[in-house]
């Protein structure tokens, strides 16, 4: 079938799309960005249409000759997300109408019947309803925390779980919820092309087992090697309360898990299997939650995983490209330029370059860049904590604690733009050339770039300027040395 595919960056849908090309469909994916899906091993496989659900003069183009949409947008923060996700779905249905497609395929979440839903999951529910309602048959499918490597709720619980072997809870983690394995929810969601033409409705997606979030964790903790956790749950602690703790404790911020901290206030659990009785079960059968649990694990090891809940950014962040050259602000700049020759040739330099941040820190004054993640987090910023996906690649699109990398040509130059809250823009930038003497030395340009927003951008940079010659100065030596180390270890071997 000819499909569109909305939400290829993101967790779901950057993991869909290789098993839809696999199935032998023709995919385009429907993308604000192309850049962001430069380095992905299928983007040659793949059509890209420019668009944004936001911006319905682009969709008429992007579903010409379109069988099948994939709905994978949606929006965890911002004061007005239910309002954007209700117009973005309404313009998704509207023009798969205009276009003649025969189905939308929407991943949602599960929820119980009769309650009252936080916005988090009634958002979810009415984008769903939007796609029912509409003249295109929907399938829409439910699922409640999906467990795999590099997925929001499984960071959170992983997290919690190996931190904290003790923990006070809230009342809710005795809730019943049914998670499922993320290869299970790629298969179901790749396999509902086949559905009957005329089938438009829900469709509960669950595990083969159902837990209270307290088992979850003592299961984790078991797979995991890890001693039993203490867990003691009290009436007080609020949806809001425990989302401030998921922000110290875990690499998921205060944005993104409030919402699902929302979401498993509510018992979810499956209430039909009807899916699965139209187009049948995976045939490695459903997934049981220890083998999720080891899979994720084992991935997360080997440094294997192919999406990440960071890599996702919305319309407006920080990270959504512009010109990166001084020219385009039209006002102030600020430049901060460094450059060191290294007596080690330009791939080790490479090497080291490539592979910053995340377990290894940024090579200068650690309490500086470990404050500064903390600071991020307190009000409301990613921090440092998001990480990497792989310990020695990098790809464009991708978060790298809280930068996001938005230009990258290996073996040359890498170029971050700042995801941490400032007042205004910054980017900090590497490049590597070679030395006078050939391979076997390198020259490492290093570039800070900001652009102030107002008063408060001016004397936040002149502010933080007095620190630069520790931190960018002692980052420049100290990855010129790591090379160095590298290229002698090397000559000895």
């Amino acid at each position: 079938m000819n499909i569109l595919l909305t939400g290829a960056t993101g967790y779901i849908g950057g993991r869909l799309a290789p098993r839809l090309l696999d199935d032998g469909h023709q995919v385009r994916c429907l993308v604000r960005t192309s850049s962001k899906l430069r380095d992905v091993p299928w983007r040659d496989s793949v059509e890209l249409a420019d668009g944004d659900v936001l911006r319905p003069e682009t969709l008429e183009q992007a579903m010409e000759g379109i069988d099948v949409v994939y709905y994978l947008v949606h929006s965890l923060g911002g004061a007005d997300f239910v309002e954007v996700d209700r117009r973005a779905a309404s313009n998704v249905a509207k023009a798969a109408e205009h276009a003649g497609v025969k189905r939308i395929i929407y991943l949602g979440g599960l929820h119980p019947e009769g309650d009252e839903l936080s916005d988090h999951l009634a958002s979810r529910q009415e984008v769903g309803q939007v796609f029912l309602d509409g003249e295109v048959p929907a399938a829409v499918l439910q699922a409640a925390i999906i467990l795999g490597s590099g997925s929001a709720s499984f960071e959170m619980m992983r997290y919690l779980t190996e931190r904290l072997p003790a923990m006070i809870t809230p009342k809710w983690v005795h809730n019943r919820i049914q998670p499922i394995a993320v290869r299970d929810v790629i298969w179901y969601l790749a396999q509902a092309v086949h559905l009957d033409d005329d089938v438009n409705r829900t469709f509960d997606i669950g595990g083969p087992e159902v837990f209270t979030y307290v088992e979850m964790m003592q299961r984790y903790a078991k797979v995991a090697g890890l001693r039993r956790r203490i867990i003691i749950p009290v009436p007080v602690l609020t949806p809001k309360s425990s989302a401030h703790w998921v922000n110290v404790v875990t690499p998921v911020p205060r944005s993104i898990a409030a919402p699902l901290i929302e979401s498993v206030i509510h018992e979810v659990v499956t209430d039909e299997h009807d899916l699965a009785d139209q187009v049948g079960e995976p045939p490695w059968g459903p997934t049981g939650y220890e083998q999720a649990v080891s899979l994720a694990l084992e991935r997360i090891k080997r440094g294997e995983v192919t999406t990440r809940w960071s890599n996702a950014s919305t319309a407006g962040a920080p990270s959504d490209p512009l010109p990166s050259d001084p020219d385009w602000t039209g006002g102030s700049i600020y430049l901060d330029r460094r450059e060191l020759a290294c007596d080690a040739g330009p791939g080790l330099l490479w090497e080291v370059v490539e592979g910053i941040g995340g377990d290894r820190g940024w090579y200068s004054f650690p309490l500086a860049w470990s404050v500064r993640g903390w600071m991020d987090r307190l009000v409301g910023g990613v921090g440092l904590r998001r990480g990497r996906r792989n310990p020695n690649r990098l790809f464009v699109g991708e978060a790298l604690d809280f930068w996001r990398v938005e230009e990258l040509e290996r073996g040359r130059l890498l170029r971050l733009r700042a995801e941490m809250k400032v007042p205004g823009l910054a980017w900090l930038e590497f490049r590597v050339e070679p030395g006078s003497t050939g391979d076997s030395t390198s020259t490492l340009h290093q570039l800070a770039t900001f652009v102030p927003t107002g008063l408060a951008g001016h004397v936040y940079w002149w502010l933080v300027w007095p620190f630069h010659g520790i931190v960018f100065g002692g980052m420049l030596r100290n990855i010129a040395k790591s090379a160095e180390r590298h290229r002698e270890l090397e000559d000895r071997s």
